[in-house]
C-alpha cells in the first residue's frame, strides 16, 4: 500500500521537494523525555541507554541476558526506531540482588550512559514526550518555500497521523490484521496480537483524520467533537461555546478522533454519524477490535510541534529539532515538507 493510502492527504499542499532521511543513524536522533523523579533506591535498576541501529526489543533481550534475568523483568516506556540513534530508559527488576555486570550487553550499538535505582518498574507509556534531531540530507527544495512552510507548521501543527512505520513494510501489518479480522480470530502470540490490533486501530484513526484533512476540519472544533488537551487522555464534548475556546487557537486544546474499541463511541451529532460511517467502511476491522475487548479511546487530530527550530549545517542539509508528545511520529512532520527518498535515488533534475 502507498503512503497516501495508509495515512491520507497532506494539510498544506504538495511536498516542496525531496530529501534523504536516515542516511546514517545520526540523521535520526531521539531522546526520551521522562518526568519521573528517581529515588536512588529500590529493587528496580533503571538504565539510560543509547542505541544505534538497534530496536528496543532486541536491546531489552540483551540487557536481560547480561543481567541473567527473564526478559519479562525488563521494562521500557516505548518502542524506538531501529534505524536511528536513540536514548531511552529501561528498568530491570532485581529484588534482593546487587547491580549486575552488564558489560556483555554493550558494544558499538548499545551503551549504558547512566544507571540508578528506583522503587517501581518503568511502565509502558510513562514517558511524556520525545525530543527529535533530524537531518534531511541531499535536500532539493527551495529554501524560501521551506522557510514559509516551517513557519506554518510551527504556528499551526500538522495532522497527527500514525506514521507508516506502524503498518510494516508495504503495509504488511495491515494485510495480516485484515486476514485475522476477516476470520474474527486473534493471533496466539501476545506480541503479534498486540501489534496487529494496534495496526488496525491506527489505520481506522488515520481514515477518520484523512477525511477531516480533506474537508479542512482537522484543526477546528465542530459541535459534537470530543476535545482533549495535548498531554491528556481525558476528553469532553464540544458545544457551541467550546468550539470558540481560545485554547484551541494556541494549540493547547484539540479535536480528537476514535481509537476503536468496545462500547458506544462517545462523539455526538454529525461528528458521531461521520465517525460511524468511516467505521462501517471497515466493518471487519472495527468489529475485530470490539471482539478483542479493546477499550474505546481518543487521540488528538492535530499535532503541535514543540520547540521547533531549524538550520542548514550544509547547503543541502536541513536540520530540524523539535519535541512531540509520546506516541506521535516525527515522520509526519517531515511529510508536510518534502518527499523522502532513499540514498542514491535523488532526482538530479529536481534542483532549485
Amino acid at each position: 500500500m502507498t503512503e497516501l493510502e495508509l495515512l491520507g492527504p497532506r494539510a498544506y499542499g504538495p511536498a516542496l521537494g525531496q530529501a534523504v532521511l536516515k542516511a546514517t543513524a545520526e540523521d535520526f536522533q531521539v531522546d526520551e523525555v521522562l518526568d519521573i523523579p528517581l529515588s536512588g533506591d529500590g529493587e528496580h535498576l533503571w538504565l539510560w541507554v543509547e542505541k544505534r541501529n538497534l530496536n528496543t526489543e532486541e536491546a531489552a533481550r540483551r540487557l536481560a541476558r547480561a543481567a541473567g534475568v527473564p526478559l519479562r523483568t525488563v521494562s521500557y516506556a516505548g518502542l524506538k526506531d531501529r534505524q536511528a540513534l536513540t536514548r531511552q530508559w529501561f528498568s530491570i527488576q532485581l529484588p534482593g540482588k546487587a547491580d549486575p555486570d552488564l558489560s556483555s550487553a554493550q558494544d558499538d550499538t548499545l551503551r549504558i550512559l547512566k544507571s540508578t535505582r528506583h522503587k517501581r518498574k518503568l511502565q509502558r507509556g510513562a514517558h511524556s514526550a520525545n525530543g527529535f534531531t533530524l537531518r534531511l540530507t541531499a535536500l532539493q527544495a527551495d529554501p524560501q518555500a521551506l522557510q514559509a512552510r516551517l513557519e506554518q507548521l510551527r504556528q499551526a501543527g500538522v495532522p497527527n497521523y500514525f506514521g507508516t512505520q506502524r503498518f510494516g513494510h508495504g503495509g504488511g501489518n495491515l494485510f495480516d490484521a485484515r486476514q485475522y479480522a476477516e476470520r474474527q480470530a486473534l493471533p496466539e502470540q501476545r506480541n503479534t496480537r498486540s501489534r496487529l490490533l494496534s495496526t488496525a486501530r491506527s489505520y481506522l484513526f488515520n481514515q477518520v483524520l484523512a477525511a477531516r484533512v480533506a474537508a479542512g476540519t482537522w484543526n477546528t472544533a465542530q459541535v459534537g467533537d470530543l476535545l482533549a488537551f495535548t498531554d491528556s487522555r481525558s476528553f469532553f464534548p464540544a458545544g457551541e461555546a467550546e468550539c470558540s475556546d481560545p485554547r484551541l487557537a494556541i494549540l493547547d486544546l484539540h479535536p480528537t478522533g476514535p481509537l476503536w474499541g468496545e462500547g458506544d463511541a462517545p462523539s455526538l451529532a454529525a461528528i458521531h454519524t461521520f465517525e460511524q460511517a468511516i467505521g462501517l467502511r471497515e466493518a471487519s476491522l472495527r468489529d475485530w477490535l470490539v471482539k478483542a475487548g479493546m477499550a474505546h479511546e481518543r487521540r488528538i487530530l492535530r499535532l503541535p510541534i514543540g520547540r521547533l527550530t531549524w538550520h542548514y549545517p550544509q547547503p543541502d542539509t536541513l536540520q530540524l529539532e523539535f519535541v512531540l508528545p509520546a506516541g506521535c511520529f516525527a515522520t509526519v512532520v517531515v511529510r508536510e515538507l518534502v518527499d523522502l527518498v532513499s540514498a542514491g535515488q535523488t532526482d538530479s533534475s529536481c534542483a532549485f
